[in-house]
């Protein structure tokens, strides 16, 4: 799990401008509290890391122009464009990029390979994750 860094707080946004982002910090909380429901190990996995997902989105959109989220180029891995876009999140991106390969397992059908203590692992970090996020939106 990634230490916590210190935060960098964005540039003040007008109300309007943040809903959007307090929308997707929403979105996430919601996938962790399914992730946290959830019965099974894979599925606890597979919500988890979708939750970290959505709060790399904020990320993305709180760190990013709309001129180059507009940009049509060859897709690019979310992690890396964290890495990216707010180095002090890289250990997290690194991180949550690390669990791709075992997600895209699962997604398959290899539900086995995830222990009930990795997943409840990776609810916990998605969480810490969320958090730390949601400070920096404000």
């Amino acid at each position: 799990m990634p230490s916590h860094q210190p935060e960098r707080r964005a540039p003040r946004r007008s109300p309007e401008a943040t809903e959007p982002l307090r929308a997707g910090l929403r979105r996430a909380e919601t996938a962790i509290l399914e992730a946290e429901l959830a019965e099974r190990p894979s599925e606890r996995f597979l919500a988890a890391h979708h939750a970290a997902l959505q709060v790399a989105a904020v990320v993305l959109a709180l760190r990013t122009s709309p001129a180059a989220r507009g940009q049509r180029s060859r897709p690019r891995n979310a992690w890396r464009m964290v890495a990216d876009v707010a180095p002090e999140l890289g250990e997290w991106a690194g991180f949550f990029a690390a669990t791709e390969a075992k997600r895209d397992a699962v997604r398959a059908g290899a539900v086995s390979i995830v222990s009930s203590r990795e997943a409840d692992d990776l609810v916990r970090d998605a969480r810490a994750f969320l958090s730390l996020v949601e400070r920096s939106v404000g």
